[in-house]
């Protein structure tokens, strides 16, 4: 009966036919047996064609916008990848939790300890967990904390302890003392923290430190709606070009070569997509490379300046990302290192160091954002995943990357020294802190 109906299937098929037919499914079988594991054309590729990832108009996420500008996500398979400007790090972990399921995000461009406040719910709504996976670091350096004009004949620098004396009189006379920054726990939230502490200022109790999406950050401290604000670039660059205030120091001056944003995603796009995650991390390091390269600046400030991305003057992005620092109050540097770095030896950059989570939970315990008795290898451990990270390296060749997970040992510009093997002790040596 069986053979009768295979027959049935092709009435009046003659020997030549079926001999073509026998051929066709030969070869298939033969492309199948050439390739790894029968991979050949779609099955190899991707499982998705793309996805949503969101950014904020900062130049730190300059390798997102560059992986779509130079098509580097559709040469890896993945030309459907849409990056969608976010209007706050709130709208950002708002979409986050929807996912592209939702009409949300997937993934992208965000605040390093984003990936452990979502993933244990501090900052989630009904602090419900968003677990994510932090896959590479964006950047290092490229933030600054700026002064208002108010303040500008103290000439504050790295030391803040100017400020305290200006600050009392201020509050002294009514008015009230505002520092700005981006998310709380947010990298942003803790570079003025401890740039303040360091300099004797309380920020818990003798200023008040409120969140600003980074776009708005000129136009408040225009209107007088605060004294001092961390943010990334270009809006430090551009608060001194319209003369509204000045930079007191680039944060790269508070920590040398401290991480910054991440590429961070949904741990469960992450683990139902392997492909396509190893696809967007191949892209989005590849774009590290050609950001890195100072040649190239110029054109990056230019794409990434259009309309459509950040709708910022060129001259409000280029200069810093060269290292011309101009502080806003006379004070301007040349060709420093205190660029923005994007890839580094080996993807050294790139890498998304364990022993630097370590650091942002830790510092996030001072501030009382996480409890003490945390398990901050455990969160770390389920947050990080520099495996990936390292499988991406070596589809693509890079020569000299990290192998290992730690740093070691980091130093800050106040000479307070961080060991990733003992989180607690550092907290000994700060001059404000919130555990003994």
């Amino acid at each position: 009966m069986t053979k009768t109906v295979e027959k049935a299937a092709v009435p009046g098929s003659s020997r030549r036919q079926l001999l073509k037919l026998s051929g066709a499914a030969a070869l298939l079988a033969a492309a199948k047996t050439a390739l790894p594991s029968g991979a050949f054309a779609q099955a190899a590729g991707p499982e998705v064609k793309g996805t949503r990832l969101g950014y904020i108009a900062l130049t730190d996420s300059a390798p997102l916008i560059i992986a779509k500008e130079k098509g580097l996500f559709a040469k890896h398979g993945l030309p459907d990848m849409d990056i969608a400007k976010q209007a706050s790090w709130g709208a950002t972990r708002d979409n986050m939790a929807l996912g592209t399921k939702a009409n949300g995000i997937d993934g992208g461009h965000i605040l390093r300890p984003k990936t452990h406040l979502y993933t244990t719910g501090k900052v989630m709504q009904n602090n419900q967990p968003l677990p994510m996976y932090t896959l590479l670091n964006l950047n290092e350096d490229g933030q600054a904390i700026s002064v208002s004009n108010e303040y500008k004949d103290l000439n504050v620098q790295k030391d803040a302890s100017p400020l305290k004396q200006a600050f009392e009189r201020k509050k002294a006379a009514g008015k009230e003392l505002t520092a700005a920054m981006t998310f709380p726990g947010g990298t942003h939230d803790l570079w003025i923290r401890y740039w303040l502490a360091a300099g004797g200022i309380d920020p818990d109790n003798e200023i008040k430190v409120i969140v600003v999406p980074p776009p708005q950050m000129v136009a408040n401290m225009k209107v007088g709606n605060m004294d001092c604000f961390c943010v990334g670039e270009p809006w430090n660059e551009q608060l001194v070009n319209q003369n509204i205030g000045y930079s007191a120091l680039t944060t790269g001056e508070l920590w040398f070569r401290h991480p910054e944003k991440i590429l961070g995603m949904r741990a469960d796009w992450v683990d139902a997509n392997p492909k396509a995650t190893q696809a967007i991390l191949m892209a989005v390091m590849e774009a590290q490379q050609w950001a890195d390269k100072m040649e190239n600046r110029q054109e990056l400030s230019e794409i990434v300046g259009k309309r459509q991305w950040f709708n910022v003057p060129v001259g409000d992005i280029n200069k810093r990302l060269q290292g011309d620092i101009n502080y806003g109050n006379g004070r301007e540097a040349k060709g420093t290192n205190l660029y923005m770095k994007f890839w580094g030896e080996g993807g050294s950059t790139s890498y998304p160091w364990k022993s630097l989570d370590t650091w942002f939970v830790t510092e996030n315990i001072r501030w009382g954002k996480f409890e003490p008795t945390l398990d901050i290898k455990a969160l770390v451990d389920k947050t990080n995943r520099s495996d990936l990270w390292r499988e991406a390296a070596r589809t693509l060749g890079v020569a000299g990357a990290p192998t290992a997970d730690s740093r070691g040992v980091e130093t800050f510009f106040d000479g307070v020294k961080f060991d990733p093997a003992a989180p607690l002790d550092y907290l000994k040596a700060l001059k404000i802190k919130r555990i003994a």
